[in-house]
C-alpha cells in the first residue's frame, strides 16, 4: 500500500475506533461498566465528556483520511502521542492503582494504533509520490512554507547584493 493510501486507511480505522468507543460510552454505559466490573461513573458527566472527546477526535480523523499529506500533524498528535501515552496510562493505572485487567484491552488497542500510525508516518516520508503513465514513479518534496520573517530576511539579503 502506498504512503497516502496507508495513511488514509490508518486515519479511517483510528476514526472509526474512537467514534465507536465514544458512542459505546454514551449508549452502552451500563454494559461497559458491567464488562469492566466497575460501578457506573459518578457523576455521569465525566463519562459524557470522555465520550464527546472520543467522538470529536474520531470525527477529526476525516481530515487526514481525505488529505493525509496536509493533515499529517493530526496523525502525529492523535496517533503516536495521544494513543501512545494513553496506552502507557492504561498499563500504569492497572499496575499502580489496581484497575481491572480489562483496561489492558484499551492499552493493547491504543498501543497498536499508536505503533501502526507511527510506522505509517515514518514509512510514508514527507514527500508525495507521483505515478507516471509508464508505471514509473517520481518522488517530489512538498513545498515548504515560508514564514513572514523568512521573506523579510530574503528581501534584506537581496538588497545587500545590489
Amino acid at each position: 500500500m502506498h504512503g497516502r493510501r496507508l495513511l488514509s486507511a490508518v486515519a479511517a480505522v483510528s476514526g472509526l475506533y474512537d467514534i465507536s468507543l465514544g458512542v459505546a460510552m454514551v449508549a452502552g454505559r451500563s454494559l461497559l461498566a458491567a464488562s469492566f466490573a466497575v460501578p457506573p461513573p459518578q457523576p455521569p458527566i465525566h463519562a459524557d465528556l470522555n465520550a464527546l472527546f472520543l467522538i470529536a477526535i474520531g470525527l477529526g480523523y476525516v481530515l487526514p483520511w481525505r488529505d493525509p499529506d496536509r493533515y499529517r500533524g493530526y496523525l502525529w498528535v492523535m496517533g503516536p502521542v495521544l494513543k501512545g501515552l494513553g496506552a502507557v496510562a492504561f498499563v500504569l493505572d492497572h499496575l499502580l492503582r489496581g484497575s481491572p485487567p480489562a483496561v489492558l484491552l484499551f492499552a493493547a488497542t491504543d498501543g497498536t494504533l499508536a505503533l501502526v500510525t507511527l510506522a505509517a508516518l515514518l514509512s510514508s516520508g514527507r514527500g508525495t509520490t507521483d505515478h507516471l503513465p509508464n508505471g514509473q514513479s517520481s518522488s517530489r518534496q512538498l513545498p515548504s512554507r515560508q514564514l513572514p520573517s523568512d521573506v523579510a530576511d530574503e528581501r534584506v539579503r537581496g538588497q545587500g547584493n545590489n
